[in-house]
């Protein structure tokens, strides 16, 4: 049975460039290939890439998949996504586990949480 690997996350957008820039920043991740801003690729220092497609219209409401994050120090880097235009969504937790939602530009929800 062949084995699916994860290699991309792609996100639909109408301005490609910009939010692939914002990711890569807030990642440490490198921005691999601009295709005129039709489509950026952005290399994390680990894991899949990170695809942003250009769109006329963006799926409206709530994105039905979202990426998780881990951090060493989750109020410090909820403190500089914020502070880089991250929009907060909730405060989330259950015994033994917290973590936060935010929004980045364009509104696409993700989750950080707190290394384990």
């Amino acid at each position: 049975m062949p084995v699916l690997q994860p290699a991309m996350i792609t996100v639909d957008t109408t301005d490609a460039l910009p939010l692939a820039r914002w990711w890569a920043t807030q990642t440490g991740g490198e921005i691999l290939e601009e295709n005129d801003g039709w489509f950026v690729v952005v290399a994390l220092p680990a894991g899949p890439r990170l695809g942003f497609q250009k769109v006329a219209d963006p799926t409206p409401g709530k994105n039905r998949l979202h990426v998780d994050f881990v951090a060493d120090d989750l109020d410090g880097a909820v403190a500089l996504l914020r502070e880089a235009g991250a929009g907060h969504v909730g405060d989330r937790e259950m015994p033994g586990f917290r973590w936060v939602t935010l929004s980045d530009p364009d509104g696409n929800e993700f989750c950080v949480a707190g290394k384990e």
